[in-house]
């Protein structure tokens, strides 16, 4: 018989070394909010997200793209000064955005990309384009899902995408797991029985990354985040050129 396929998850990028994905797969999630906003840009119409690192990075790339170049991000959850957009979703509009260039950087989820620099393929992925993602992993044999976590903790909402992904996915066919992959489809399979009586956007309220957005006045933005399958595309970043387009 042949070898089962391979999933493994990352509850942070710093638990996997930057070769141990090399020739794989990687899903980057950042839920709240990185990757909920780059797919809510590219759906609203933007040309692509090149992605930086560092602010001065990104300001040094604008320039050069001048008045096609859409500076978004942020620091500490708030819109970096001088920049046109912060990191919340609703932003990110045709108005915005469409045609443009959005030059990007995150406290969590761009930083988690980097890590992925090894990979064969990089996808993004939120609840937000869910059903997309999985589908485009099927024809893959060996799958890593990185969780950017927060500020090096790890976060249930970035835990509960790994999980729906994985469950999904194993529905589909056998794959080999790690512990970790074991435990976010188990945490998925606990919270998806209640969504009924409890929303998604309710359990994510709670969790980390939740509660932060809270505490800085985005609550609107955890609603957007967890609205399962709002968009049919798959991000996937070109590791060429760091720029991420739809597909």
């Amino acid at each position: 018989m042949p070898e089962p396929r391979e999933i493994e998850v990352f509850l942070l990028p710093t638990l996997a070394q930057p070769e141990q994905f090399a020739g794989r797969t990687v899903v980057v999630v950042d839920v709240l909010r990185a990757t909920t906003t780059i797919i809510h840009a590219l759906a609203a119409g933007a040309a692509e997200v090149a992605v930086c690192q560092e602010v001065d990075e990104a300001f040094r790339l604008a320039r050069q793209l001048g008045d096609s170049a859409v500076l978004g991000g942020e620091r500490a959850g708030g819109k970096i000064s001088g920049f046109d957009l912060g990191n919340s979703p609703q932003e990110y509009t045709a108005a915005s955005v469409g045609g443009r260039t959005v030059v990007f950087t995150t406290t969590n989820g761009t930083r988690a990309m980097d890590r992925c620099r090894e990979a064969r393929r990089v996808l993004i992925g939120a609840f937000v384009n869910l059903s997309a993602v999985c589908r485009e992993l099927l024809g893959a044999d060996r799958i890593a899902i990185v969780c950017a976590g927060t500020d090096g903790h790890v976060t249930r909402e970035d835990a509960l995408l790994a999980g729906a992904i994985v469950g999904e996915l194993s529905r589909a066919g056998a794959w080999r797991r790690n512990d970790q992959a074991e435990l976010v489809r188990d945490a998925w399979h606990a919270a998806a029985a209640d969504l009924a009586a409890d929303p998604l956007s309710r359990t994510l309220r709670a969790s980390r990354g939740g509660r932060n957005l809270i505490g800085i006045g985005h609550e609107n933005d955890i609603d957007l985040a967890a609205q399962i399958d709002k968009f049919d595309i798959v991000p996937q970043l070109d590791l060429a050129t760091w720029r991420i387009r739809a597909s």
